[in-house]
């Protein structure tokens, strides 16, 4: 049955000229019919260069947006309204705006895990695998990093030469494992090697042998000549790596490692969006795109 809607899907999509994204933690039977796999913003690139008129994102809502920013006049749905980001809600434009009234002088790095209204009142956006880098490049030493204080964390402590603020934000799912949760995973599976998400908590990334994106990770464990892996991000993750890798083993860091939102997104949702009979189409007014394209493409500039 998955593989007869999955063929529909395959046929519905060359016929309608529609590109399918999927973020990496997607469910496989999703990711297996989509045109490119990856993070959000990895994608939003890919979206842009494909040569389809129609996109679906399988993903969030803020996925949703910046593939909308990048590509403006492409229609883009969101495979199921209802997956938001807990992390990309929990701030908003006003209450930026006020802290930016108490810290003139800080230059205001936006996680890409912001809603498109969050990022017209932000200098700069960054992504997980850019941070790093695109923050040592900013003509300013102090900064305001916002939502995640984890990922905000380990930037200022790999850039210890700027004045970087936090907020108290993050990733819920990733903020679940503690590093007793690493040493237990350690005990279990002492020839693995530990890959995490800098949106885990400090005490967790210290104990890490690796700390990098999604794709990052994926990568790593990929190219890696070690055979165990405890992965510290999102549960789909070790699955993938399995499937391309399956002379290698992998396990989750924490059970608790499972997105809610990203697995609300179903295989059948994507099937009702291709028929035309679901998803919603993102709609973003040109002054909002204008403005929330000020730190995308201040990003650009500087990764």
């Amino acid at each position: 049955m998955i593989y007869d809607i999955q063929n529909e899907i395959m046929k519905l999509k060359k016929e309608k000229d529609i590109c399918i994204l999927a973020h990496s933690y997607q469910a496989r039977e999703i990711v297996e019919v989509a045109d490119f796999t990856g993070d959000s913003f990895q994608l939003s690139v890919k979206a842009k260069d494909a040569p389809n008129k129609n996109v679906i994102m399988c993903g969030v809502r803020f996925m949703a947006e910046t593939v909308k920013l990048l590509s403006p006049d492409k229609t883009v749905y969101l495979a199921n309204p209802e997956a938001g980001c807990p992390m990309a809600e929990q701030m908003d434009k006003e209450i930026i705006e006020a802290v930016k009234e108490e810290y003139p002088d800080y230059t205001v790095v936006a996680y890409i895990n912001t809603t498109t209204d969050l990022k017209t009142v932000c200098d700069v956006c960054v992504t997980s695998s850019s941070a790093v880098k695109i923050v040592k490049k900013i003509d300013n030493d102090k900064i305001l990093f916002i939502p995640d204080c984890n990922l905000g964390d380990y930037v200022s402590k790999q850039v210890p030469e700027k004045t970087i603020k936090l907020l108290q934000g993050g990733c819920p799912i990733h903020a679940r494992v503690n590093a007793s949760d690493v040493d237990k995973a350690r005990a279990l599976h002492p020839n693995a090697e530990v890959l995490v998400h800098p949106e885990c908590v400090p005490s967790v990334v210290a104990k890490a042998d690796f700390v990098g994106s999604t794709s990052a990770i994926m990568n790593y464990a990929k190219d890696s000549d070690k055979k165990e892996f405890i992965i510290g991000t999102e549960i789909s993750i070790g699955e993938h790596l399995s499937y391309m890798c399956p002379e290698k083993r992998f396990y989750s860091l924490s059970k608790n490692l499972i997105c809610p939102n990203m697995k609300s997104t179903t295989l059948m949702d994507v099937y009702n969006v291709v028929k035309g009979e679901g998803g919603e189409e993102i709609i973003l007014d040109e002054d909002t795109i204008k403005k929330a394209r000020v730190c995308i493409d201040k990003m650009i500039e500087l990764g």
